[in-house]
């Protein structure tokens, strides 16, 4: 009869336990909203892969850390326009009680929801935006920039060509909170390892005709010509400068400054051949890499990750893996749980949380392949070097983000 009475009571007591750790998970149920470029210049690097890859991260999760856990995924288009996101993820944290948001290609739209999410709770994770202001002046306790940013792409590609020799620089860069970023930083780059930078053009988003652009840049007789934009701007800058021998003799380099692997494939082997550009994440990096890639090819028509794809894995991965620990989708708990754990997936190396929300993690130069080189489908880059994490972002010294100590 004791032994009865005992084994109720420990049964009572799990029971307890068990119902607490639940009744901490609000409506019982983490939900995540992957909020992403579906139709637009950033769709091929983010879009429906994004959706794809941050499924994939809750099928390994509850497999594991997450088992028993009740996760929702929704989506949604934010058509690269601020008011159109900030507007997406209100609703979704007031009605649909959407815990956490993920991919947020485009600065902009980044920039506007990361002030929402400071004022409203919820955990942002932003893996397509390059903006630095999400860890400097604009960063947030409960905002995380993940895969890359203008800094890293600037530090890996100026910084190269420059220290090669290719000293004076003119930007063609896209008219808003990226472009600016990614010239600004490139420009500090290029001026920190001895070089000058002769200028630069402002074009529009998604524009369709950049000859009179590259014509300038052309005109300016700089040894680089920086394309500052991104997506099928970048595509199409590339594809016409090819067009117009711009860029392409031994007096004047044209340098992308941020590129992805659906970029690459967009144009062609015969048309990017020989880009020099820094990724975060490459599919055929190692043994991990290509077993991710292989599954989420199967998923996604066919084509293989880019970086923000990757990075919309990895966050989703590490934050369902926070709340499984903390038992809880609070978002300062969980926010702190996040900077507690270590990184440790298929797509990351050496990677952690910085107090300003940086992710830092190796980062890769990498060359397109010419057509010779290349084996076959998707075998379009050759690794030139790691940057080690702690060299491919910005350090934190003089930082603006008040969560850095002074």
């Amino acid at each position: 009869m004791k032994k009865t009475v005992l084994a109720m009571g420990a049964l009572a007591l799990a029971l307890s336990f068990t119902t607490t750790a639940q009744a901490q998970i609000s409506d019982g149920v983490v939900k995540i909203g992957v909020l992403t470029d579906m139709s637009g210049p950033y769709s091929a690097m983010g879009g429906r892969g994004s959706v794809v890859a941050s499924q994939m991260a809750m099928e390994d999760c509850l497999k594991a850390e997450c088992k028993g856990m009740k996760i929702e995924i929704v989506s949604a288009d934010h058509l690269n326009k601020a008011d159109i996101a900030a507007s997406k993820a209100r609703e979704w944290i007031d009605r649909d009680k959407v815990d956490a948001i993920a991919d947020l290609t485009n600065s902009s739209v980044a920039l506007s929801v990361q002030k929402l999410m400071k004022e409203k709770g919820g955990i942002a994770m932003f893996s397509g935006p390059a903006t630095g202001r999400l860890t400097n002046e604009d960063c947030s306790p409960n905002g995380f920039h993940w895969m890359f940013d203008t800094y890293s792409q600037a530090a890996g590609t100026a910084a190269a060509l420059t220290k090669l020799g290719q000293k004076s620089w003119y930007f063609v860069t896209v008219d808003y909170a990226f472009g600016h970023s990614l010239e600004k930083d490139a420009s500090d780059v290029v001026k920190r390892n001895g070089g000058t930078v002769v200028g630069a053009v402002r074009h529009p988003l998604n524009a369709s005709d950049f000859s009179s652009f590259l014509v300038q840049a052309q005109g300016s007789k700089a040894q680089v010509i920086g394309l500052a934009n991104g997506g099928a701007d970048v595509v199409s800058a590339i594809k016409q400068a090819r067009e117009f021998r711009i860029g392409s003799g031994k007096d004047q380099r044209l340098a992308a400054l941020l590129v992805f692997l659906s970029d690459v494939h967009a144009l062609g082997l015969e048309t990017a051949q020989g880009l020099v550009y820094a990724d975060g994440f490459y599919w055929d990096f190692d043994e991990r890499s290509r077993a991710f890639a292989k599954r989420f090819e199967a998923l996604n028509k066919g084509a293989k990750p880019t970086m923000v794809q990757a990075g919309v894995y990895s966050s989703v991965y590490h934050y369902l893996k926070s709340v499984a620990a903390a038992k809880s989708d609070d978002s300062k708990i969980v926010a702190e749980k996040m900077r507690e754990l270590p990184i440790k997936d298929a797509v990351m190396n050496n990677a952690s949380i910085r107090p300003d929300g940086r992710v830092i993690h190796d980062m890769y130069l990498v060359q397109v392949k010419t057509p010779a080189e290349s084996k076959g489908a998707w075998d379009y880059l050759k690794v030139l070097s790691t940057i080690p994490a702690d060299q491919a972002f910005k350090p934190m010294d003089g930082a603006a983000c008040n969560l850095v100590k002074k």
